[in-house]
């Protein structure tokens, strides 16, 4: 069986562009009578067949870009779309918003869908379940087609795409050096499952910074939720079995519950109890006491992430060469913690 071949490889092994193959292959009369030939035998010879996904490419412009982010309740998401929307905006394109709701399945059709014409390329968070079962066929079919994608947040080494990320381990690192500089000593961690790639990083950060101060690593201070829906029991098991002093929360949900459980059993935060969480969204300034956290620059990372496609959309010939960019984060110390 003759093996199958992408637009994008037609293009390298003729030495042409991957519009020209598309347009070859549509019989445009744009193409010479001689290069229609020639791609047209290649494709036949190597059973080339069209996807869905391929109908979009850079030769059919939208001007639009398409966003898939997990879901929509960490204000961090909507500051990175506030942040993309400028920038494309300003650059003379739309965004489409889809969320995935941390399921593979509708991440798939949000791309597909979104593929088939509507848009030029795609700005991505990948889904909980997507990096857990790290299949990523789809992501990969589309930069096969000459779609152009960036992620952000989690992300995956997995696919050869640009990246816009936090230092997430630095960042939780950080966190937790600040609380053991303010005396604190049984710190637990209020984190998300290991598959969860800013959770896994998040959680290192706080190991390595343990390690730092020789201090043990106690695992019945370690909790590992999988479903935020679901977090407030082992959070209150926590507090009330091994009663730490301060914890670190890898995001501003597992925060706010932290400290609402905490009052919950007659804790007081900050004075029997210091908090940190990780986001700097709304929740944090405003919840009672505010909460220090770490600031992830959503609206600079979703600006930078826009940037990098619509440079990457209007390049004169295809590049290759990826770039990772790394978005600075800082601590905003609030009400949530004191010292011993």
């Amino acid at each position: 069986m003759k093996r199958k071949v992408t637009l994008k490889q037609i293009a390298r092994e003729l030495d042409v562009s991957i519009s020209t193959v598309s347009k070859s292959l549509r019989n445009s009369p744009e193409i010479s009578e001689d290069t229609r030939q020639k791609v047209q035998a290649f494709a036949k010879l190597y059973n080339y067949r069209p996807n869905n996904i391929a109908l979009s490419l850079k030769n059919k412009k939208t001007k639009t870009i398409g966003i898939i982010i997990p879901e929509i309740v960490h204000h961090f998401f909507a500051t990175v779309i506030g942040g993309i929307e400028q920038v494309a905006n300003e650059n003379g394109y739309n965004v489409i918003v889809c969320l995935s709701n941390e399921s593979f399945d509708k991440e798939v059709i949000n791309m597909e869908m979104l593929a088939t014409g509507s848009t030029d390329g795609f700005i991505m968070s990948l889904s909980k379940e997507t990096e857990q079962k790290k299949d990523f066929h789809h992501i990969q079919e589309v930069i096969n087609q000459g779609m152009p994608v960036v992620m952000f947040d989690r992300v995956t080494n997995d696919v050869l795409c640009d990246k816009v990320i936090i230092d997430d381990q630095m960042a939780a690192y950080e966190a937790v050096d600040y609380l053991i500089g303010k005396g604190f000593k049984k710190i637990a961690l209020v984190t998300t499952v290991d598959y969860v790639s800013v959770g896994k990083l998040r959680t290192d950060g706080y190991i390595n910074a343990l390690h730092d101060h020789d201090m043990a690593v106690d695992d019945t201070l370690i909790v590992k939720i999988e479903d935020i829906e679901h977090c407030e029991e082992p959070i209150a098991a926590l507090l009330k079995t091994q009663k730490p002093d301060a914890i670190f929360a890898v995001n501003e949900l597992f925060a706010v519950t932290c400290i609402k459980q905490a009052n919950k059993i007659g804790i007081k935060v900050p004075d029997d109890l210091s908090v940190i969480g990780f986001t700097d969204g709304i929740i944090s300034q405003y919840s009672s006491p505010s909460i220090t956290t770490v600031s992830q620059n959503g609206e600079v990372m979703g600006g930078r992430a826009a940037k990098m496609l619509i440079d990457r959309l209007e390049l004169e010939e295809e590049n290759e060469l990826y770039k990772t960019e790394l978005i600075e984060t800082h601590l905003v110390e609030r009400e949530s913690t004191t010292t011993l």
